[in-house]
């Protein structure tokens, strides 16, 4: 039996917890005790989160758990001196560290992620690098493995870290059946953005946005400068100018993410080969394809395939 301790303290974020959710439904899809899960604060007692809810935890103490999860609470949670210490001891012997949303501030207090990748809210990434300038962040993940140590965005990214961890101890079907029977929409995999491309550039004027919808509907054309600025009716120099202004991207950049945008959906939803994605979302050929996941998602587009069908 694998056991999961999630830890709290005074405000932390009630959603947080949601993600135990996902192990105890592992435990009914897999017909046996796989996980126990239990909810530990450092004193014990009620706890209070940052809602008008209060939870029942168990004291911590010299037990090992097999995972560790922390909660994320406020914007940068302070806690005792003796947790940070429970979780540099417990860190020494536990198979897994993890932590949800501003949970990561814990753990890089604690320093159990200097020198590691790591990812937060989109919201506190930037302060947590400030604070922990030896935290190598990466603002625009869902959860990030790193060793041992694991961390997620916020909120409900939490569910997309456990789910990992179910798949990482049994496999990509046990892992899409929980996701399926807590009714999820979609499974994202830990590369995926926090944002949507198709949120993220939306512009103040109707011009912009007429070249954005043109882009959007013709990734397979090249989708030059000359060609977005006739569709927002203004000169290539006018676009350019009034296209960074708005978006606060290039156009090239721009377009570069709206094409990985819309591959990815399609190796994620899809069958088709990577050549035909490639095609499809306006890439010359499957290298340029690849860069371009590189810079945007930080990983090739087969694994973002692997992620989404478990293919090998």
């Amino acid at each position: 039996m694998h056991s999961v301790g999630f830890i709290v303290y005074p405000d932390f974020q009630l959603l947080c917890l949601a993600a135990s959710t996902v192990f105890e439904v592992a435990n009914r899809v897999l017909e046996t005790q796989a996980y126990d899960v239990s909810i530990r604060s450092e004193g014990g007692g009620l706890m209070r989160g940052t809602t008008a809810v209060t939870v029942m935890s168990e004291p911590l103490g010299n037990e090992i758990f097999d995972s560790v999860i922390v909660c994320g609470g406020e914007a940068m949670p302070q806690v005792s001196r003796e947790l940070i210490d429970y979780l540099r001891r417990a860190a020494a012997e536990t198979q897994r560290v993890a932590a949800i949303c501003t949970g990561a501030f814990i753990l890089a207090e604690a320093g159990l992620l200097t020198n590691r990748r790591a990812t937060t809210h989109w919201m506190m990434a930037h302060k947590l690098e400030q604070r922990f300038p030896d935290v190598r962040i990466e603002a625009d993940r869902i959860f990030i493995q790193d060793g041992r140590f694991w961390t997620s965005a916020g909120m409900t990214a939490g569910m997309d870290l456990a789910l990992a961890m179910v798949e990482h101890d049994h496999g990509m079907d046990v892992a899409r059946t929980v996701a399926h029977q807590l009714v999820l929409y979609h499974r994202r995999s830990g590369g995926q953005s926090q944002h949507s491309t198709l949120l993220e550039l939306e512009p103040k004027s109707d011009r912009i946005q007429n070249a954005l919808t043109y882009a959007r509907s013709n990734l397979r054309n090249p989708l030059s400068l000359d060609e977005l600025a006739k569709a927002a009716r203004l000169s290539s120099r006018q676009f350019s100018r009034a296209f960074r202004s708005e978006t606060g991207q290039t156009p090239a950049k721009a377009v570069e993410r709206l094409r990985v945008e819309a591959a990815r959906l399609m190796l994620e939803n899809g069958r088709h080969t990577v050549e035909t994605v490639a095609y499809e979302a306006g890439f010359a050929d499957r290298e340029r394809m690849r860069r371009a996941f590189l810079r945007v998602v930080g990983q090739p587009p087969q694994a973002v395939r692997r992620n989404a069908h478990g293919a090998t």
